[in-house]
C-alpha cells in the first residue's frame, strides 16, 4: 500500500512539473501539445504557478517536494534569463536569402551575429520564442521573412558510456537521444541510478528522471542548458570472494538462529 500511494505521489509530481501527463490530469492546469519539444512561456508561468500552489501542500514528502523546489528555480531562471548561453549555437536560416543563413554562435551578453544585419540579444528569450525573434530582427531588412532556427546547446557525458565527452546536441533532443551521441551506455553502466547536474548541484536523478525519460522529455522539457553534465554511474558488482562472505554470513546467521530456536523451544 506504501509503494502505491509513493507511485501516486510520484505521477502526481512528474504532471505537475510538466503540466501533462498521459492518463492524469493536473488539476487546474492548462491542455498543451505533449508532442511540442520547447515549452512556451505561457507553459512555464502556468507550471511556475501550480508548483508554488502545490508546495503549500503537505501531500509530498521531503523528497518529491525538494524535486518541486529545484525545478521552481530552474524555471524561474529560464523565464528571467531565457534560454541561451555562451557557447550555445543556432543553425540560422532565412529561405530564398542564403547569404544570411548560417550557423550563430552566442557569445558575451547572450548576443549573436547574424550576416548582413548585425548584432541582436538574446537575453531573456525561451527557445520557443527563438524563431519569432530572429525574424523580428531580420524583418528591418527583408520583407516577411521565412526563419527557421535550431537551437544546440553543449553538454557533457560522463561515466559509463562508450564515448564520454562534451557534445553540441539539438535541445530537442531526448535523455536518451544524448546518451546514444556518447556511444551508448557499457555494460557496467547503472542506469536506475542515472542523473544531471548542473555545478555541484543534482537537478535530475532518481525516479522523477527516469519517469521522464520513459515519457519523452526533451532536454528543454527538462530545463538543461549548456553546461550541465549527464552522468550515467558504475555498476557494483560483487567478485565471486565478495559474493562467498556474503552467502557465508547468511549462512553464519541462519545457524545462530537455528540455535537460538532450538534453546528456547
Amino acid at each position: 500500500m506504501r509503494n502505491a500511494f509513493a507511485k501516486i505521489g510520484l505521477t502526481s509530481v512528474l504532471a505537475l512539473l510538466f503540466l501533462w501527463a498521459p492518463g492524469v490530469e493536473a488539476q487546474g492546469a492548462i491542455e498543451w501539445d505533449g508532442g511540442r519539444e520547447q515549452m512556451t512561456r505561457v507553459e512555464l508561468e502556468e507550471l511556475m504557478e501550480r508548483i508554488q500552489e502545490n508546495l503549500a501542500s503537505t501531500a509530498y514528502s521531503a523528497q518529491l517536494r525538494s524535486q518541486l523546489e529545484r525545478n521552481a528555480e530552474l524555471i524561474r531562471r529560464r523565464l528571467e534569463q531565457g534560454d541561451f548561453q555562451v557557447g550555445d549555437r543556432i543553425v540560422f536560416q532565412v529561405e530564398r536569402e542564403p547569404e544570411m543563413s548560417d550557423t550563430l554562435v552566442v557569445r558575451s551578453g547572450q548576443r549573436v551575429s547574424l550576416p548582413m544585419v548585425g548584432d541582436l540579444s538574446l537575453q531573456g528569450i525561451l527557445r520557443s520564442e527563438l524563431e519569432d525573434h530572429l525574424a523580428g530582427h531580420v524583418g528591418q531588412y527583408v520583407r516577411e521573412p521565412r526563419v527557421r532556427a535550431q537551437s544546440l546547446i553543449r553538454i557533457s557525458v560522463l561515466g559509463e558510456v562508450e564515448s564520454p565527452g562534451f557534445y553540441v546536441v539539438p535541445a530537442e533532443f531526448l535523455v536518451t537521444d544524448v546518451l546514444m551521441e556518447a556511444g551508448g551506455p557499457t555494460r557496467e553502466a547503472k542506469l536506475q541510478d542515472l542523473r544531471v547536474e548542473r555545478g555541484d548541484e543534482r537537478i535530475w536523478a532518481g525516479e522523477l528522471l527516469q519517469e521522464a525519460v520513459i515519457q519523452g522529455r526533451t532536454l528543454d522539457h527538462l530545463n538543461i542548458q549548456a553546461g550541465d553534465r549527464i552522468f550515467v554511474p558504475l555498476e557494483v558488482r560483487r567478485t565471486g570472494w565478495e559474493t562467498f562472505q556474503v552467502i557465508a554470513a547468511s549462512a553464519g546467521a541462519l545457524g545462530s538462529l537455528a540455535v537460538l530456536v532450538t534453546l528456547f523451544f
